[in-house]
């Protein structure tokens, strides 16, 4: 039913993304839904794909940033950097050119900053992985956006991987795989990974026809499921 598919994705989404189920049905609707209220002051959530850019009755099911474990290393980076200058600040207040050494230090951090902290938060806040009925989707980039699609019913393959820190995170890399020569589609760092790779089985399975040919629509009467 449809109550039941909304739970269903509601639990998905705080498992996902915790913040925007909590911030109630404004979030939750353009995640699961074509239409976009954008002139009922409600609010938006991010999503890798606009409205636009989706088909004729392609419904948006998952919205996924990549986990928060990405920005561990340049806010790491951030705070030492801060630590430095205030070291320097602190060891030459009492000298004549001390506040040169400060000044000095300052601008080399901002410098570093900008190439190793600012650079990769940008890159995170605009990678998207989104899944809809048709199709997985990422989109990344700052100034250049880079984009790649993956027909659901090309797909043959989906993989996962889970190191030591991933799985104490709750994240994960899916490989999605389809019926071509390219690579496949590497999701990193895939907050609540286990949930999003059923997520997927389910949207294949549903639209499997059961001849393993990648074609859609099918030419040819569904196999049986079973054994015959």
């Amino acid at each position: 039913t449809t109550a039941d598919n909304d739970d269903v994705r509601v639990e998905l989404l705080m498992v996902i993304d915790p913040d925007l189920a909590l911030h109630g049905r404004t979030c939750y609707e353009p995640l699961v839904s074509t239409h976009l209220d954008t002139q009922g002051g409600g609010k938006i959530c991010p999503m890798g794909l606009k409205d636009s850019q989706l088909a004729n009755g392609e419904e948006i099911v998952l919205s996924i940033r990549t986990h928060w474990k990405a920005l561990a290393e340049p806010i790491a980076l951030a705070i030492f950097l801060l630590a430095v200058v205030w070291a320097g600040w602190w060891f030459t207040r009492d000298l004549s050119y001390g506040t040169w050494i400060t000044l000095a230090l300052g601008v080399l951090a901002v410098g570093i900053a900008l190439f190793f902290v600012v650079i990769p938060i940008l890159r995170w806040s605009t990678e998207r992985y989104t899944i809809t009925t048709r199709r997985i989707s990422h989109r990344t980039g700052i100034l250049t956006k880079v984009g790649r699609d993956i027909p659901l019913h090309r797909v043959n393959d989906i993989g996962i991987e889970k190191g030591l820190l991933d799985r104490i995170l709750g994240c994960g890399t899916l490989t999605v795989s389809d019926a071509t020569d390219k690579a496949g589609m590497d999701l990193h760092d895939v907050p609540g990974v286990e949930a999003v790779h059923v997520q997927l089985q389910n949207l294949l399975y549903s639209r499997d026809d059961g001849s393993d040919d990648g074609e859609w629509p099918p030419n040819e009467p569904p196999r049986s499921r079973g054994r015959a």
